[in-house]
């Protein structure tokens, strides 16, 4: 194998927004363009930016094999699940871990992780 065996978008000196090997796509860490809303509109906003990485990768989604979700305050978990909830789709929903933690910019609110599967090819 090698590095022509993984594909990488958005790369910069630090990170890649998402890496794909083998029909996974995965994703870096998500975290919202705008630090001055409340979790609601962090958790719409990263989610947002989820969605636009898998459609890069190939996939989507109703794809995705597991997330990690990173909030500074567990105590705002419940106003995050409810716009988790309304975007996952029904059925699909991926194994998932949420702990609270410090995040690298103070604005953030949530940060999230994800692993998906790509799309079968046509």
């Amino acid at each position: 194998m090698s590095d022509k065996d993984i594909q990488r978008v958005g790369v910069s000196a630090r990170y890649s927004e998402l890496a794909v090997f083998n029909g996974v796509v995965y994703l870096g860490g998500m975290v919202p363009e705008r630090g001055d809303t409340d979790i609601r509109g962090q958790t719409e906003d990263v989610l947002q930016q989820v969605e636009h990485w898998l459609v890069q990768a190939g996939s989507d989604k109703s794809r995705i094999l597991q997330a990690q979700i990173f909030l500074t305050d567990i105590g705002e978990i419940g106003v995050m699940n409810e716009v988790w909830d309304a975007w996952v789709v029904p059925g699909t929903a991926p194994p998932r871990a949420t702990v609270q933690a410090a995040l690298a910019n103070p604005t953030y609110r949530i940060e999230i992780v994800v692993t998906a599967a790509q799309k079968p090819a046509a």
